[in-house]
């Protein structure tokens, strides 16, 4: 049985739907466990129009209560944020951290630079402006750094620069092995993020390749949505499965108060 750790709330401003509803698709969906994981606040504020602020963190914990309440016995629920790594983020990812017992923190990069979130459409003509090959380096250099930084338990859609389907030419594991070095040193965590699969890249994050190089070096790894209406939820995990057994994974993670568990693949 599966765990989905990667969904979202409609605090995040980009996401439908309420909690009984979440829960009842991860039931239906046969889950062992769900996680909720909503976009963390960050200053200066506002941000940008695609996270919580800080002021909604009260009601991000009654949604999770909500969520665990309506769950009962059927479903472990766990409590989780998704939180950008940006510059000299670390005491904010620290204070974060305290506001709650958390199950799980995720990292993630939306950003290059101040203010480009890569993988926001509205953005998508600055992509025919740029030099792929030095935004790839750049992205790769940052997620190697985030992957060393150990705020995290696991790191999301390793490869979501790829969104929109620029990639650049030659072998892409220049960019892929340090930052399997990195996952491998620290011991993190990875997630196979099936919602690419529905993005214009059309695949799931992070690449086949990359997985397998990341099976080889013992690299852990979860499985998920990426919901953003219950409708998501769990949605592709089969493909998703497929393609973690074929690339040599043998465990799934799981995460409960911030201490990693392991479980064999069904």
């Amino acid at each position: 049985m599966l765990a989905d750790y990667h969904t979202h709330t409609p605090l995040c401003q980009h996401a439908e739907g309420n909690p009984e509803d979440y829960i009842d698709q991860a039931i239906a969906a046969n889950l062992a466990e769900y996680g909720i994981s909503d976009h963390a606040p960050q200053t200066p504020e506002p941000f940008d129009d695609w996270r919580m602020l800080e002021e909604h963190l009260p009601q991000y914990f009654d949604w999770i209560a909500r969520a665990q309440k309506h769950a009962g016995k059927k479903l472990p629920v766990r409590a989780g944020l998704e939180c950008d790594w940006l510059p000299n983020c670390g005491d904010w990812i620290e204070h974060l951290a305290s506001l709650y017992d958390w199950d799980y923190l995720i990292g993630s990069i939306h950003y290059l630079g101040a203010k480009w979130d890569f993988d926001n459409p509205k953005w998508l003509g600055r992509w025919a402006e740029t030099d792929v090959d030095e935004v790839w380096t750049n992205y790769w250099d940052e997620y190697t750094k985030m992957a060393r930084s150990g705020l995290f338990d696991f790191l999301g859609h390793p490869d979501l620069i790829k969104k929109f389907s620029y990639r650049p030419g030659g072998d892409l594991r220049r960019f892929y092995d340090p930052v399997i070095a990195a996952l491998s040193d620290n011991k993190i965590a990875i997630e196979l993020n099936t919602a690419g699969f529905h993005k214009p890249c059309a695949e799931q994050y992070p690449s086949e390749e990359f997985l397998l190089l990341a099976a080889e070096a013992k690299v852990p790894i979860t499985l998920s949505s990426d919901a953003h209406h219950p409708s998501e939820v769990a949605r592709d995990f089969d493909k998703g499965l497929r393609l973690i057994k074929e690339a040599g994974f043998t465990h799934l993670c799981r995460f409960n108060k911030r201490k990693r568990s392991f479980v064999s693949l069904p």
